[in-house]
């Protein structure tokens, strides 16, 4: 059987002006499969990553900086209210204790997304470490430091409190960081919870505990409620800048560890160790079963 084939023409005046969109260029095709110019490519990649590195590092120093300076200041602040006598001994205390973490905390947005950003933002708290136990050994004489973080101006109570709430503060940035609840959770329990049990207790507490009479019914409530709500609003702030998703799951995964760090600031066992220890460990042990 003979095949027959029909072949359409289209007139040479509609195809005059018509050019292909989509170009191929054969010459860079053949450019780009040449070794010698992969690596070249490859060479100013590298370039580029190693300035962005770079950029990233420089504005982390910079970060770091400007947070150790507010901390800084801060304390600086509180040593003259202590120093000049503004505010009694414990309440300056205490003062310094809630505001410095949480001061600290405001400024995590600073630093770069990855682990090099949560390192040196671990840096600022973890050098105050360092301050710490040169001050609690007595080998750095500072008196007017000394009494703003002390309870009765010994330079060897900086080796207990104060300690533990420098190396909780710079665990919660170099392990969790900004993306976790649990370093949100660890940070406001420790800074508003503990901080403001003892300030509303001095206060309103008359009434005690059945079974702990150091500790008051109206501390206890006011740590729950100052560590669930500052949680609270670090949570929002953080979702806000796109670090964490809030959610009601999350919101009742803080209501918990308040109330779990409540219940273990005011046993008899926490005053024996020591509340900036039970307190930040409880957080993160319960956070880490509910996130």
């Amino acid at each position: 059987m003979a095949l027959s084939y029909t072949f359409f023409s289209i007139p040479s005046n509609l195809t005059s002006n018509f050019r292909c969109p989509l170009r191929v260029p054969a010459l860079q095709f053949l450019q780009l499969s040449n070794p010698r110019t992969r690596r070249r490519i490859r060479r100013e990649l590298t370039s580029a990553a190693a300035m962005f590195a770079e950029s990233t590092l420089v504005s982390d120093v910079i970060a770091t900086g400007l947070s150790g300076g507010i901390a800084l200041t801060l304390l600086k602040i509180w040593e003259e209210t202590a120093k000049r006598g503004v505010f009694e001994q414990k309440l300056n205390r205490k003062l310094v204790h809630i505001t410095l973490g949480l001061a600290f905390m405001l400024c995590w947005p600073m630093f770069s997304a990855g682990r090099q950003g949560a390192i040196l933002a671990a840096l600022v708290p973890g050098i105050n470490i360092i301050k710490v136990l040169l001050l609690g050994l007595g080998i750095w004489k500072d008196d007017a430091t000394v009494k703003s973080m002390s309870r009765s101006g010994d330079h060897r109570e900086l080796l207990k409190g104060p300690l533990y709430y420098a190396s909780t503060i710079t665990l919660a940035s170099a392990i969790y960081w900004r993306t976790s609840p649990i370093a949100i959770a660890a940070v406001c329990n420790l800074c508003a919870g503990d901080g403001m049990a003892d300030v509303i207790g001095r206060r309103f507490g008359n009434k005690k505990l059945p079974y702990n009479p150091n500790k008051s019914l109206a501390g206890s409530i006011g740590m729950a409620c100052a560590g669930f709500l500052a949680s609270i609003g670090y949570m929002l702030y953080f979702s806000w800048l796109g670090y964490i998703e809030e959610s009601t799951k999350m919101v009742l995964g803080l209501l918990i560890v308040s109330i779990a760090t409540t219940l273990v600031e005011s046993h008899p066992l926490s005053t024996e160790l020591d509340d900036n220890l039970t307190v930040p460990l409880t957080a993160v042990l319960v956070g880490s079963v509910i996130f």
